[in-house]
Order: C-alpha cells, then sequence, then structure tokens
C-alpha cells in the first residue's frame, strides 16, 4: 500500500471523524497510534471549544469575568478529551479498518525489555493471560 499524506481539506475532515481513503492506511495507522498520537489528539481537540468559546472575550468585561466564562469549560473540555483519548482513537482505527490493538504498539515497544526479562525469570506467560494483553475496556 502506498502511503499518501492528505491534502488540508482531507486532513481538516479526518481530523473531527472523516474517514481516509484506503491508500493512507499506514499514515492513519502511524497517526493514530505512533509517536505523539495523543499530543495531536489533544491539539485536534483543543481547538474547537476555542473557536466556540472565543466569542464570550468580545463582551465588555473584566478579564476576571472572562476567565470566569471561559476558562472551566475549555478545561473541561480538554480534560475529557485526554480522559476520551483511547477510546476514540480506537474508534477511529476500527473506521480505517485497522486493528484497535495498535493503540498500546508504542507502550509495547518501550516496555519490551521488562517482558522479556519477566519471561527469562519466570517463564512465559500463560495463555490464559492473553485477554490482558491490551488496555481496551471492553
Amino acid at each position: 500500500m502506498k502511503s499518501d499524506r492528505p491534502n488540508a481539506l482531507q486532513y481538516i475532515a479526518y481530523s473531527y471523524g472523516r474517514r481516509l481513503p484506503d491508500s493512507m492506511r499506514d499514515w492513519v495507522a502511524n497517526d493514530l497510534a505512533g509517536e505523539g498520537a495523543i499530543r495531536r489528539h489533544l491539539i485536534r481537540f483543543a481547538i474547537p471549544p476555542l473557536l466556540f468559546l472565543a466569542p464570550f472575550w468580545l463582551i465588555p468585561a473584566s478579564l476576571y469575568v472572562h476567565l470566569e466564562m471561559t476558562a472551566p469549560i475549555y478545561i473541561w473540555s480538554v480534560l475529557m478529551s485526554l480522559a476520551l483519548n483511547k477510546i476514540w482513537r480506537r474508534h477511529r482505527l476500527t473506521v480505517h479498518g485497522l486493528s484497535a490493538n495498535l493503540i498500546d504498539e508504542v507502550k509495547r515497544k518501550k516496555d519490551a525489555q521488562i517482558h522479556d526479562d519477566y519471561a527469562r525469570r519466570y517463564g512465559p506467560r500463560p495463555e490464559s493471560a492473553e485477554w490482558q494483553s491490551n488496555s481496551s475496556p471492553f
């Protein structure tokens, strides 16, 4: 498969839920499960509430009142996007026909030495523990 990059309009549509063509699956896999995926997710989901709350700053009021009106909503939306990032990224991988377990790939690579050390000391993990090998809540 050729690893294309989406153009600007495709990227914006993709960022907020649109499916990209199958020719871009490698790019999607890297975007949703590669290095920096959480950072990219948070940046994408920090922009819409910022745009929605910006008009409140046009109301004549003090800085304190502006912050009281907008900061709690904005902070809450960013925290919710952080809390739901794995669920959203798993969903996006599934929509693009990729395995939802790719989400944990970076962590698996990072922790591979720990798991190898464990297997060397105590033997391989039993097959009955396979269901615990990903972080899916379902």
